[in-house]
């Protein structure tokens, strides 16, 4: 799996770490920035996450804020992204299964390294269910945003 990872500054040690730990795994993994602790904004790197999920360069995207609230909101603005904010690892699966969420935002400002790499790990492990009511519900997200744009 291919995954795009990004942070503003606020989760620029967070994304180090998971990127080390992620990679050590054997994943590939696209680090779209930011690259040092000055401070920047949150959606440029919602959109660049976004943008190579969209494009097909990644397979699966994750940002890291402060609290994972921005980053969430910014990316999904984009269409075809379904950003979760999720900081257990219930949500981080289940986000997935029912939903087919591609990005996972998470707040560095909210939970330790520990349990980042735990939800990570949910995340990018988990695989939508195609069940019936889920691919139905999925639609009908697909045809909010269809009617937005």
């Amino acid at each position: 799996m291919k995954v795009a990872l990004a942070a503003d500054h606020a989760g620029f040690q967070l994304k180090q770490l998971v990127a080390a730990a992620l990679e050590g795994e054997g994943m590939t993994v696209v680090d779209l920035g930011t690259h040092d602790a000055r401070p920047v904004d949150y959606p440029d790197f919602a959109r660049a996450v976004g943008a190579s999920i969209v494009a097909g360069e990644t397979d699966r995207g994750i940002l890291i804020c402060g609290s994972g609230v921005g980053a969430c909101v910014a990316a999904n603005k984009i269409k075809g992204i379904r950003a979760g904010l999720c900081h257990d690892t219930y949500s981080a699966h289940q986000c997935v299964e029912h939903d087919d969420v591609n990005v996972l935002c998470i707040g560095s400002r909210v939970i330790g390294p520990a349990l980042a790499m735990e939800i990570v790990r949910a995340f990018l492990a988990a695989v939508f269910s195609y069940d019936d009511r889920h691919v139905r519900r999925l639609n009908k997200i697909i045809d909010i945003e269809r009617a937005q744009r």
